[in-house]
């Protein structure tokens, strides 16, 4: 495989692995060694990558995120322009996939370059596979919005979504979007992967109310993917009906309260049923739910009083 074609030259994306570098392909290294530049998430990482293959990076190497993407795409095209292969990979999986190179992909194609493809790793994939759920019809839900209305819209279509659906979560806030999840669909079958490919890879398989519960209690660490089973035909009408809180304000503190409060105060109940004080609780889902120190202090204080969390 050459780097250079005279008149044209072509995007080769290129997908790398998702923890385990064993699953590098040969075809995959064949591209990377002889591309003529290679843009990357983050050439650190990239040129880590390349020199466990064996590979030289020398100053082939330049960064495309997602803060750049758009930026780049003139220097892009004019290597295109000149006969350069051009790769793309991102830190890991596919490039496009959640992750930067869809723009760039566009604007090659517009332009009317070739756009080819190394494919092989995606956490995607490899998530929506070992859960057991249904996988005839899926969608990628992607990363959801951190916060705000927009959070609640994304998690309530989740509820009413009747095809399998594969979430990508930071471990930061997979407690608490298990938690909402769970206030209005308890029995939703639910996988969530952890490290998948790597040493401490783990498949946590159930349904939402076990998974809130399971990772309430524990921190969450590496890169995760949850995948929620569909809504039955039946019951997605009731059970958006009953996720309907999910757009309310969540900063609301009380039993009565949304389901973001719900979720608080069952979180707060299994650790002081632990053994946590007060505080100790009130810091561990302060920090599960990006809510406050004070606010789930308060919450904690009246479980305390009303006894429940004894």
């Amino acid at each position: 495989m050459t780097s250079e074609r005279p008149g044209r030259g072509r995007v080769v994306l290129v997908a790398t692995p998702i923890g385990n570098l064993g699953d590098l392909s040969p075809r995959a290294k064949d591209v990377l060694g002889s591309a003529g530049v290679v843009y990357c998430e983050d050439t650190r990482r990239t040129r880590a990558l390349m020199s466990s293959a064996g590979l030289r990076a020398g100053h082939r190497l330049r960064s495309l995120h997602a803060h750049n993407e758009a930026s780049r795409i003139p220097e892009v095209l004019g290597h295109l322009e000149a006969g350069t292969t051009v790769a793309v990979v991102t830190d890991a999986g596919m490039p496009g996939i959640s992750d930067p190179g869809a723009q760039l992909v566009a604007a090659a194609i517009d332009a009317g370059f070739d756009v080819t493809v190394v494919p092989g790793p995606s956490a995607v994939l490899a998530a929506l596979v070992v859960s057991g759920l249904p996988s005839e019809r899926f969608c990628v839900e992607g990363f959801l919005p951190r916060k705000g209305s927009a959070r609640r819209r994304r998690l309530a279509a989740l509820l009413a979504e009747q095809r399998t659906s594969v979430v990508l979560e930071s471990p930061r806030r997979l407690a608490a979007t298990l938690a909402e999840l769970a206030a209005s669909a308890p029995d939703r079958p639910v996988a969530v992967g952890r490290e998948l490919t790597k040493l401490h890879e783990e498949v946590w398989r159930g349904h939402l109310d076990g998974a809130a519960t399971h990772f309430a209690s524990r921190e969450a660490k590496g890169e995760v993917v949850l995948v929620l089973g569909g809504a039955a035909a039946g019951t997605t009408r009731r059970e958006v009906a009953a996720g309907a809180s999910l757009t309310e304000d969540p900063r609301r503190v009380g039993g009565s309260g949304p389901s973001c409060d719900v979720a608080i105060d069952a979180a707060l109940a299994t650790h002081l049923a632990q053994g946590l004080s007060t505080r100790e609780a009130a810091d561990a889902v302060a920090r599960a739910f990006g809510v406050s120190r004070r606010r789930a202090y308060e919450a904690a204080l009246a479980l305390r009083r009303s006894g429940t969390g004894r």
